[in-house]
């Protein structure tokens, strides 16, 4: 569909016009290393408003995935909303793949915007990137909520069978789909009633406008997550947190909520739907 008219793209500028709409604009900070982090800001910050950080997983940009939420949050939070790097607009020449650095990076822009103190939700891999920070600045965080993250997964779970694909791989071929068949799978995967009807064109069009920028660099994040993970080496968090999960999750199954709010160093909220 090059010099055509593309669906992902006109999808994509008119998120574009719903962030500026409900409050927010586009900043671009250049970290001075080979760091460039994109970010939806508040046009006007009010210091009588609680700031939120919300954390995409991965798929397209975050406009995408928060799209659907920034007009009801907005009334209640400053909100700010990144694209974590290799997503969007974000990246950097250093080699660093980790969920570690990502949550520096995220520390190093709200910094950028003098903000002190935030609340941060975060949605599968934006989750992990959401623990990593509370570890890290646990001062700064005031409260979490961690969506579909299943940070207490350990390596022997995909051997297990805990997870539809057999290995890291196979993951990152449905995660970063590169034909329609690879993102149907990925549908099916993530919706409970994914669409029944798409037309092969327009899963062209997604995939050329979503899935091809980075994706080496993606498979590098995708392997890093699971790269020597146990449980008996993962930070224990204290902070008012809410785990929400849906109970048909498959690309991160139920048993991951629970492990995790067992694993917390006192009784933290799950809701699952």
């Amino acid at each position: 569909m090059a010099g055509c008219f593309s669906f992902s793209a006109t999808l994509d500028s008119c998120y574009r016009y719903y962030f500026s709409r409900a409050g927010l604009k586009s900043i671009t900070t250049d970290f001075g290393d080979g760091t460039i982090i994109h970010c939806w800001a508040p046009k006007t910050r009010r210091e009588s408003k609680p700031n939120l950080l919300l954390l995409h997983g991965f798929g397209a940009n975050a406009m995408w995935q928060w799209n659907e939420f920034i007009s009801r949050l907005i009334r209640f939070f400053n909100v700010y909303v990144p694209d974590l790097l290799f997503f969007g607009n974000s990246y950097t020449t250093r080699p660093e793949r980790s969920v570690s650095f990502q949550a520096l990076c995220m520390m190093h822009l709200m910094d950028s915007f003098e903000v002190r103190t935030m609340n941060v939700v975060g949605i599968s891999y934006g989750g992990f990137v959401t623990y990593s920070m509370a570890d890290q600045f646990p001062e700064r965080l005031e409260r979490l909520v961690l969506c579909c993250a299943g940070v207490c997964l350990e390596e022997r779970d995909m051997a297990a069978g805990m997870f539809v694909v057999k290995n890291v791989d196979e993951a990152a071929s449905i995660l970063l789909p590169q034909t329609p068949a690879k993102l149907k799978e990925l549908l099916r995967l993530t919706f409970v009633k994914p669409a029944r009807i798409l037309p092969t064109c327009i899963m062209d069009d997604f995939i050329v406008v979503m899935c091809t920028e980075f994706k080496q660099e993606k498979e590098e994040l995708i392997k890093e997550i699971l790269k020597d993970r146990n449980l008996s080496t993962l930070p224990k968090i204290n902070k008012p947190t809410l785990i929400l999960w849906g109970e048909q999750d498959r690309v991160f199954p139920l048993e991951l909520a629970h492990r995790l709010k067992r694993y917390f160093q006192k009784p933290f909220n799950l809701l699952s739907c």
